[in-house]
Formats: C-alpha cells, structure tokens, sequence
C-alpha cells in the first residue's frame, strides 16, 4: 500500500485548510486511518485517527477544530483543519493501520511522505 498526501500550504492564523491522502490498492485488511504530524524540533505525534467503523480519536490539542474522515469509494482520507493556529504548524502525515495494530499498540502499519502545514501568526 502506497498513500499519498496533498493539500498543504500556507495559512493565517484562524483560516483553514483540508488535507487528502489517497490509498493504492492492497487496502482490503485496513482498518483504520490517521494522521500525525511533526513540527520542527519535536516529537511525531499522533493528531487523529479513524476506523472503518467510524470510531474517531482525537489529539486535544485539535478536537473541536479538526476533523478526520473517510471515503472508502475513492480510498481516501481527510483531515478537515479549521481554526488553525500557528502551533499546527508541522508535517502531516497520513497513516493506515490494518486491523492487528489497530487493536494492540495503534502503531502504523503504512506511511504517507508528508504535508507541509505552516500556520503564520
């Protein structure tokens, strides 16, 4: 499975922007997908995560303003950022995981190459 991921770029702060990560075939064991993010100087984290089933996870720092989901059709993932702050600002990534890691440690099963996000004050 290879993703690739788009719709990044430069922002204000309080704008908006919707990234996109589309999935080569080989996705019938997926189980869920996310995306994490890495801003410079720190950790990769995890910023949400949504199941097949519709379960979604969010980091605190975004809930209420981002949003993930999923077009299973198009095998594809979004991530929905509104109200973004420069604090967003870092790589986005998009994962998929297939349903053992899902259920266990969460660890991503697949990478995307990363986005771009800078939010500027």
């Amino acid at each position: 499975v290879q993703l690739q991921a788009s719709g990044g770029g430069l922002v204000q702060a309080g704008g908006f922007l919707r990234l996109s990560c589309i999935a080569s075939d080989g996705t019938f064991s997926i189980e869920a997908a996310g995306w994490y993010r890495q801003a410079p100087g720190k950790q990769r984290e995890l910023v949400a995560v949504r199941s097949t089933g519709g379960i979604a996870t969010y980091a605190d720092p975004v809930k209420g303003r981002f949003i993930i989901s999923i077009d299973s059709a198009k095998k594809t993932v979004y991530l929905q950022m509104n109200s973004l702050k420069p604090e967003d600002t870092a790589v986005y990534y998009c994962t998929l995981n297939k349903l053992q890691s899902y259920y266990s440690d969460r660890r991503p099963d697949y990478w995307g190459q990363g986005t771009q996000v800078t939010v500027s004050s």
